[in-house]
């Protein structure tokens, strides 16, 4: 395959078996020819022309010779070629617009940040959005795809991925997949920030190797992310994992959240309830003080912790998962009142669930956009009905 410019290279078709090969090599790491066949169903003969078809497209290569310790001849090993494609990521927050570049295995090559234009149009943004792709191709000539996620809900409609609910950004029914395709020529796939983040951690993250996953990110907000037997939950609607109005505590004396709600996850979690619970500035401050002594920042950091401890049990319960991720703006909370979290859990959990690895995993905002180049880089190797995605 030759490549002369940037615009002449767009991902080629690939048809089931070689996206499940690929898939194999790209999630599990390299592979020999007979254990690819024995992990996809393929038989020798079909894996052997699959896997020269994925070689000539430059996507796989082989490589070392590995003994198989013991009768037989030795295997050659098939494996990934990162740099033969570059998936782009965009995450978009009510102020800012976070940019990545990766390869086909997920490693971040660069990354950008950008001030949202003042007025937050739509129009405008998506035309920062073209600006920032066309950036990026003038230097990375191999640019397969584009994941952009934001908070709020995504649903399927007949134009493709639309934005129902935004509220940070002030957006409802936009039509967002197809704005962005229309500036960029490029294959988009749009999602919630969390879900994305859920198949971010499940391929190419902390939660790799589990089938069965639960992903909780809070800051401005709190949802959920759910992997079971190798699947993201989508929900009927594409509304999974809304665990922010969950009740907690008392509906007499708890916190009331923006909705009027008493005593539920979002009244006790998300940062700007930990912030005016604690009478405080912002995050930073409200562990302060509570590191100092207040006792109003102590019951807003402690409370916020046992709370978030509460909904992760809620979800344990539910899902049974085999790992828990919780991550965000507003993990420090949960480090800063480790206990809290603890007995929160504890205190719901099920006595039957048993013990559950939980992970607190540090946080940037640019991990969102690493994650949608993640769901653009699933989408085009492991296509599911419902993802949000067109050929340009």
């Amino acid at each position: 395959m030759t490549i002369t410019t940037a615009h002449q290279w767009a991902w080629p078709e690939l048809h089931d078996g070689q996206r499940a090969v690929l898939r194999e090599v790209l999630v599990h790491g390299s592979r020999s020819r007979a254990d690819l066949a024995r992990r996809t169903g393929f038989s020798r003969t079909s894996l052997t022309r699959l896997t020269r078809d994925l070689v000539d497209l430059q996507f796989i290569v082989e490589g070392e010779i590995r003994s198989k310790g013991g009768r037989g001849r030795p295997s050659e090993m098939l494996d990934l070629r990162p740099e033969s494609a570059q998936f782009a990521g965009i995450k978009l927050t009510g102020s800012a617009l976070y940019a990545v570049v990766t390869d086909l295995r997920a490693n971040v090559i660069e990354s950008v940040e950008h001030e949202l234009p003042r007025s937050k149009a739509v129009p405008e943004v998506v035309a920062l959005i073209g600006r920032v792709i066309d950036d990026v191709r003038a230097r990375h000539h191999r640019l397969a795809a584009l994941g952009v996620c934001l908070a709020g809900d995504v649903e399927d409609a007949d134009g493709g991925a639309e934005v129902v609910d935004s509220p940070f950004l002030g957006w409802d029914r936009v039509p967002l997949q197809r704005l962005v395709e229309e500036v960029t020529s490029l294959p988009t796939v749009v999602s919630n920030d969390v879900q994305a983040l859920t198949v971010g951690h499940h391929w190419f993250g902390a939660g790799v190797g589990r089938s069965s996953l639960v992903v909780v990110a809070f800051g401005a907000g709190i949802g959920a992310g759910l992997v079971v037997h190798d699947e993201l939950v989508r929900g009927a609607r594409g509304h999974p994992g809304k665990v922010g109005h969950l009740l907690v505590s008392s509906t007499e004396s708890g916190p009331v959240c923006e909705r009027g709600h008493r005593g539920c996850v979002s009244a006790w979690v998300t940062v700007p309830a930990v912030v005016a619970n604690a009478g405080a500035i912002d995050l930073d401050d409200a562990i302060r003080r509570a590191g100092s002594g207040d006792p109003r920042a102590q019951a807003a950091v402690r409370g916020g912790a046992r709370a978030l401890g509460a909904a992760v049990a809620y979800l344990v319960d539910l899902v049974d998962p085999e790992k828990v991720i919780v991550t965000g703006e507003g993990l420090p909370t949960a480090r800063g009142a480790e206990d809290a979290f603890l007995e929160g859990l504890g205190a719901r959990l099920d006595p039957a669930s048993g013990a559950v690895p939980i992970d607190f995993c540090d946080f940037d905002f640019a991990d969102y956009a690493w994650a949608a180049s993640i769901a653009a880089i699933r989408r085009v190797v492991q296509p599911l009905d419902g993802e949000h995605v067109s050929a340009a």
